[in-house]
């Protein structure tokens, strides 16, 4: 199967498989990976402990991070190939939408404009949606410390974000894949079925499909 875009990002909350796929997407392609640097933030475990105090370092230093590896994939020409990434800069927008106060988020969100401009977009956005309960199942499963006291309010919110946002973008390919409890690595014929909804032609907007 030929990649059917050149650009894809792969998005959803913690623990729903997002790198996983993303991987195995590159590899069913023979494409390239770009995957998010998340352990070099140095605010992220502070932030998790004291949000309010830390939040706007840690967003700030999440968008500077996926601000830089982007523009760096951009400037070697990798676009020009079929590209997986499992995230899109888009995510710092909806994290910092929870996590910031409002004038925090004003200023965030001038800057991420800005920055925004300069970077290529996706092709396809796949998101991949999982309830709270099943979320909080794999974080517990991950097994990081810093991640098992995150709030479920606070995960309900990001989701509730995301699939906002996602929904605001009207001139992207946005595929939100319900997986209700299946498991994309282990369960063949669903994912087939997930190749097979990305091959189809997605038109521009959102779109949700259940496996």
């Amino acid at each position: 199967m030929r990649p059917p875009y050149a650009y894809i990002a792969v998005e959803g909350l913690i623990g729903a498989g997002k790198t996983t796929l993303a991987k195995r997407l590159a590899r069913e392609w023979e494409g390239r990976i770009v995957l998010e640097e998340f352990d070099d933030n140095p605010f992220l475990p502070r932030f998790y402990e004291e949000p309010e105090r830390y939040g706007f370092s840690v967003e700030l230093s999440f968008l500077a991070q996926r601000y830089h590896q982007l523009k760096r994939v951009t400037e070697q020409d990798l676009f020009s190939a079929c590209t997986v990434a499992d995230y899109s800069l888009g995510k710092s927008l909806v994290f910092a939408n929870v996590t910031l106060q409002p004038d925090e988020y004003a200023l965030f969100r001038d800057l991420y404009g800005i920055m925004y401009t300069d970077l290529p977009r996706p092709e396809l956005i796949i998101y991949l949606h999982l309830d709270m309960i099943r979320v909080k199942e794999r974080i517990r499963s991950r097994g990081r410390s810093y991640e098992q006291s995150i709030p479920i309010e606070y995960l309900s919110q990001l989701q509730e974000r995301y699939l906002d946002h996602l929904q605001k973008l009207n001139e992207d390919r946005v595929l939100v894949v319900d997986l209700e409890g299946h498991d994309l690595m282990n369960d063949a014929p669903v994912y087939e079925r997930l190749l097979q909804a990305i091959a189809t032609e997605v038109p521009a907007g959102y779109r949700v499909v259940t496996l």
